[in-house]
């Protein structure tokens, strides 16, 4: 017999260093907390909080925390819910 564990939720992108939450990745543009709603925290490219502004610490192409910077050191991780209770674990290979 299998089992399945539903996921809950979109992987989502959090700073290694600090552990600060960046955003979901999962598309919706509804969502307030998606990097896709370009009116959320996390979506703007107006937000200090969004990997989508070209002039904040996360959006920037010459920061090292941006995932826009290929040199970057620091670049946010992609980690996926995990079963409840046990948080968010990183993704293989990331």
């Amino acid at each position: 017999m299998a089992f399945e564990i539903s996921l809950a939720g979109p992987p989502a992108l959090i700073d290694p260093a600090t552990g600060k939450f960046l955003g979901n990745l999962g598309g919706n543009q509804y969502d307030a907390n998606s990097t896709s709603n370009p009116y959320g925290r996390y979506g703007s490219e107006y937000s200090a909080d969004s990997v989508n502004n070209p002039y904040g610490q996360y959006g920037s192409r010459y920061s090292n925390d941006s995932p826009n910077n290929p040199y970057a050191t620091n670049a946010p991780a992609i980690v996926a819910p995990a079963a409840p209770g046990l948080g968010m674990q990183p993704l293989p290979g990331f």
